[in-house]
């Protein structure tokens, strides 16, 4: 390939990444689409003329995986924000570029150390691409949205997701990515090296993929009907006194009243005002709902007040209980505004605030033999977090409750993509995962990722369905509870200083 032809070659590869995640029409991963995206990449470097070349491509490929992914921020910052088109579309690729600068890394280290021999090669590149990955996840409070392992939630990769979760299936998913680019060099294909390393990952693969579990495996409680509350209030209303707010109180009040489901989610902020600023007796009526019977309810709404501050909550109602989950992964410049960054939030004309953390790991709501954690908006986007409520195996979530309000940016492919996070994450720890949000996706997801009930996005409804709980751990929840992502962070160091000692003393295929 020509030179001037790799950059276009690497953004047009770019953008395939991105629509491997949730292709437009219908939302759904495409596990093949990513692998050869990937190995487009991984092609490019091979031919790069130096590192800083290949740090380059590297860069062109993240920077329009990353915008073609969340580009749905524009949105938010234009359309609800009300800042000028021309910025808010520079915020978002500012975002990816810097973002991308992780992956620019990855490449040039890959081009400057190439171990000299095929699978150390492969080794290396899928170590450096799991550390970038990693970087994104974590640095600056992390935003990974858009994780390469993400279109692996279905596949032959999905069943190493309870064994290494979804940074370490996205480093699995580089490994044979790289084989994959190899086929269009005609010494590789003639080495008996390569067609081995080919061989053992689908022998690995296959064996994998033998024997799904059941689906009776890790059920755990008493099966539990619930209904999830879709309110479809528009953003641009969701706040106003003369519009959102009425029509938020007189709906979602009168749903939480009238379902005879077991447990009643609604989204979060789905009451949206303090409940100090609620009509009077309010909060009560709803205490009193649920003060006696078989039904409890998760609500979402914002506490606190100016003295002591405010936090992004989950109110539980039930019999003789009183519940409360605040909100740990807060969302930059949403809820709080970063250091030397207000100058940026105030040409925006977006409710935002610096709101308190909750803590790490809080405890469950316990309800008719299941035990229910909450997480709000994008926490699912971080199973190290969700990960610390398995420390302790006696007291771990058995069904995953997410809250959350997705009306920031519109109808787009952000709604499919956030459902793909949350099956991964049923799928990391075998535990089911309830969506009750805004404007979709509503959704109950079993312990095997799987889809058993949606509601239509975009309408206002209430989605009844039933759930059963899961038992047991996974490895990845054991290892992740304890160490977090530090293994992950030690493979990846350790795949790469072997990659880089043994193709020092090797000579090339």
């Amino acid at each position: 390939m020509r030179a001037g032809l790799a950059p276009l070659a690497a953004a047009a590869a770019g953008l395939l990444q991105a629509l491997s995640l949730a292709w437009p029409a219908g939302g759904q991963p495409l596990w093949w689409l990513q692998l050869l995206s990937l190995a487009g990449l991984a092609g490019l470097l091979q031919r790069a003329a130096s590192w800083k070349g290949a740090a380059l491509l590297g860069w062109i490929f993240a920077t329009a995986w990353l915008t073609g992914t969340f580009w749905w921020l524009f949105i938010s910052m234009h359309v609800y924000g009300g800042l000028a088109s021309p910025l808010a579309a520079a915020a978002v690729v500012l975002l990816a570029a810097f973002l991308s600068l992780y992956y620019a890394a990855a490449a040039g280290l890959y081009a400057r150390a190439r171990a000299g021999r095929t699978w150390l090669e492969g080794v290396l590149f899928a170590a450096l691409w799991l550390g970038a990955e990693l970087l994104r996840g974590t640095l600056f409070t992390g935003f990974p949205w858009g994780a390469g392992g993400y279109a692996h939630v279905d596949g032959p990769l999905a069943p190493l997701v309870p064994w290494i979760g979804v940074y370490g299936v996205g480093a699995a998913a580089a490994w044979l990515a790289y084989l994959l680019s190899l086929l269009a060099l005609g010494t590789v294909r003639a080495s008996w090296r390569y067609w081995v390393a080919v061989a053992a990952s689908a022998g690995l693969l296959a064996a994998c993929n033998v024997q799904r579990p059941s689906a009776a495996d890790g059920a755990g409680g008493p099966v539990l009907k619930v209904a999830l509350l879709q309110g479809n209030i528009p953003q641009d209303e969701k706040f106003q006194g003369g519009t959102g707010i009425p029509v938020a109180l007189e709906w979602y009040g009168q749903r939480l009243r009238d379902s005879g489901a077991q447990l009643v989610v609604a989204p979060e902020t789905a009451i949206p005002l303090l409940p100090q600023q609620l009509p009077e007796g309010y909060e009560q009526a709803l205490r009193a709902t649920f003060a006696q019977g078989q039904r409890a309810a998760l609500v979402g709404m914002p506490l606190g007040s100016f003295e002591e501050g405010y936090t992004n909550s989950a109110l539980g109602f039930g019999p003789g209980r009183a519940y409360r989950y605040d909100k740990h992964h807060l969302v930059p410049f949403g809820e709080f505004i970063p250091p030397l960054f207000k100058w940026f939030t105030r040409m925006m004309n977006i409710p935002l605030g610096d709101f308190n953390r909750g803590g790490v790991g809080q405890p469950s709501f316990e309800w008719q033999g299941q035990r229910l954690a909450p997480n709000i908006c994008y926490e699912d986007l971080f199973g190290e977090e969700l990960g610390a409520r398995f420390a302790d195996p006696a007291r771990a979530p058995t069904i995953f409750v997410n809250l959350s309000n997705i009306a920031w940016f519109g109808d787009t492919v952000a709604i499919d993509q956030h459902l793909q996070i949350s099956r991964m994450r049923a799928l990391e720890f075998a535990r089911p995962m309830i969506r009750a949000t805004n404007t979709g996706a509503t959704a109950i997801i079993d312990r095997h990722g799987r889809v058993t009930h949606a509601l239509q996005r975009h309408t206002r409804g209430v989605l009844v369905g039933e759930v059963q709980g899961g038992e047991g751990m996974t490895p990845f929840a054991r290892w992740v509870s304890r160490f977090g992502l530090g293994p992950l962070w030690l493979a990846a160091l350790a795949a790469a200083a072997a990659a880089l000692v043994a193709g020092r003393r090797g000579p090339r295929p």
